[in-house]
């Protein structure tokens, strides 16, 4: 058991805080004498992130880091929904006031929806009105949404001016700091930040910023804050550092880090080493992973989906071998919004991905980071049990009426966490199912039974007896099982990817058991590869939940990591 020693550090990933209350010169939707700029739940439910429910999640998160006596906080990248004007200018007044009244000391890192490259790009969001129609305000003026209100508080910035609004959080040199550096230097001067990048032939090039730093907020406690977004220009003719010019930051990550920021593993491998000597503990944070979250739980994706974002996101054994060869130890990050604990070593050396969930998807959650003696203890903090805000369930009702559509089964969540749940099944049906399944494969499942999938893969004849060792296996009546809605199975499936052991407390033992033993009696490893038919897809899909189901039982909601050379870590 690790010594606790010094002060905790919070670190909150993809916030994605959306102004609810702002100003986007559009009237938007009165509720309860209060107006709010309210995002539709039609857009709500094709987004892997909530958006109007950032505002309480954060607000909770904040409170409970205050509650905790929690001085130090890391925004672990996409702090802001899209990095829109308004709604940076918004954050930056809630983290003032918890500075001002509450001596918290926030280090932000750029994640891609907070920045985009040198000149920033546009943004084209749907809003209700007063009667829950969608309109959409955009801040492009050539923008052909029908009847848009075109507002420049709706732009993304790009570097250094996106920066501003967060200069005091980490950005730029501060007195209070004990040390304070960039890859470049001790310089805080932006011109002194800059480093060269080409498109692939050559024919444009860009002197981009980048805004890593290293802050030492306590004594021994080095925090090393990694800008990753890489924007690499593009073959061609554009307009200069237009947002067509710039191969997006989304799925580059450290892959592309290696490439295109080389300089940045050569300043890690730097600060390692000074650490070692001075005796400081390095912890490094970036907003993508630098280990597959997933631990390799997610090889089926790629058979039955091709490149997904998951699958594209996720970093090679090169982006390993240069960190382990770097001398990190330990690094924390966000982006895929998912719970998961990955751990690689070579030779004597071990590297640790903490990744930290988001406080807008499933599960909603942060982590804080205890120095202790030879390491850290990391804890997770969950959200699920907060309220929602019944204001935005009222309209998401008039939205749904206006549409004449049936009420989603979100709008009476329970708390944060039912509502998330409800918000991933909506994904499947308005996201995964149209965007990533085979039309094919979903027109068999979306309405389907297990029963029906017993059929499909066994037989008439053998469906029976399979439904009745399915039962025997989970605890459940074979009734029971011959009735459970495949499209809740894939909800779930999708949840337990996300969320690994937050999952398992809402989701029942018997239900568990259930798909470890239809993993066991259907599943097939993705290796043998699909052969286009639905059986073979359904097959690979169900044989995905033992590696999830394996993921989630070995996770803990608290782990300790031994930071010392030739360590091993302590779960």
């Amino acid at each position: 058991m690790l010594k606790r020693s010094q002060p905790s550090i919070a670190v909150i990933a993809d916030a994605h805080f959306h102004d609810l209350e702002g100003d986007f010169d559009f009237p938007g939707m009165t509720i309860d004498g209060q107006r709010m700029m309210v995002r539709s739940w039609a857009e709500t439910r094709q987004s892997t992130r909530v958006f109007n429910e950032s505002v309480r999640a954060l607000s909770v998160a904040l409170d409970e880091v205050r509650n905790r006596g929690i001085r130090h906080v890391v925004l672990l990248g996409d702090y802001t929904d899209d990095g829109q004007r308004q709604t940076t200018s918004s954050l930056r007044r809630i983290l003032d006031r918890h500075t001002s009244q509450h001596g918290t000391a926030f280090y932000v890192l750029p994640g891609n929806h907070d920045i985009f490259g040198p000149t920033g790009r546009h943004h084209t969001k749907e809003f209700l009105d007063q009667d829950g129609a969608g309109v959409w305000v955009t801040s492009d003026p050539a923008s052909a949404a029908a009847g848009a209100i075109v507002t420049p508080r709706m732009y993304c910035e790009g570097y250094p001016t996106g920066l501003g609004p967060m200069a005091a959080y980490g950005y730029f040199r501060k007195p209070e700091y004990l040390h304070w550096e960039t890859p470049f230097g001790l310089s805080d001067d932006i011109e002194s930040r800059r480093y060269e990048v080409a498109s692939p032939d050559g024919s444009n090039r860009y002197a981009l910023m980048d805004a890593s730093y290293l802050v030492e907020p306590e004594p021994g406690i080095w925090l090393l804050m990694i800008d990753a977004n890489v924007f690499e220009p593009r073959d061609g003719t554009f307009i200069n550092g237009e947002d067509a010019a710039f191969v997006d930051s989304t799925a580059a990550g450290w892959n592309a880090m290696l490439r295109l920021k080389p300089f940045i593993v050569s300043w890690i491998t730097d600060v390692c080493a000074r650490a070692k000597a001075l005796g400081k503990t390095v912890l490094a944070f970036s907003h993508y992973p630098a280990l597959d979250p997933f631990d390799g739980a997610t090889g089926a994706e790629r058979v039955l989906f091709g490149e997904t974002n998951v699958a594209r996101r996720t970093p090679r054994d090169a982006v390993t071998d240069a960190l382990l060869g770097a001398g990190l130890s330990v690094h924390f990050s966000g982006h895929l919004h998912v719970e998961g604990v990955t751990r690689r070593g070579r030779a004597e050396r071990q590297l640790t991905n903490v990744a930290v969930p988001s406080l807008v998807a499933y599960p909603p959650a942060f982590k804080v980071i205890q120095p202790a003696t030879g390491g850290i203890v990391v804890d997770t903090i969950e959200l699920s049990v907060t309220a929602v805000d019944p204001r935005l369930s009222q309209a998401y009702r008039r939205e749904t009426a206006r549409l004449r559509e049936a009420d989603d089964v979100a709008f009476s969540a329970g708390n944060y966490g039912a509502f998330l749940r409800a918000h991933k099944l909506a994904l499947v049906h308005h996201r995964y199912f149209p965007k990533e399944w085979p039309q094919d494969v979903v027109s068999r499942v979306s309405d389907a039974t297990l029963a029906d999938v017993c059929m499909e893969l066994l037989g008439a004849t053998a469906a029976a007896p399979a439904l009745h060792a399915l039962a025997k296996s989970s605890g459940m009546t074979a009734e029971q099982v011959a009735a459970c809605g495949m499209i809740d199975v894939i909800a779930d499936w999708y949840c337990l990817r996300q969320a690994g052991f937050l999952a398992l407390p809402a989701i029942s033992q018997e239900r568990l058991r259930l798909y470890r033993a239809l993993s066991d009696q259907f599943g097939r490893e993705p290796e043998e590869g699909w052969n286009g038919s639905a059986a073979s897809f359904l097959s690979i899909f169900l044989g995905a939940f033992a590696a999830f189901l394996d993921r989630a039982e070995t996770g803990a909601r608290q782990i300790e990591i031994i930071l010392q050379p030739e360590a091993k870590e302590v779960v």
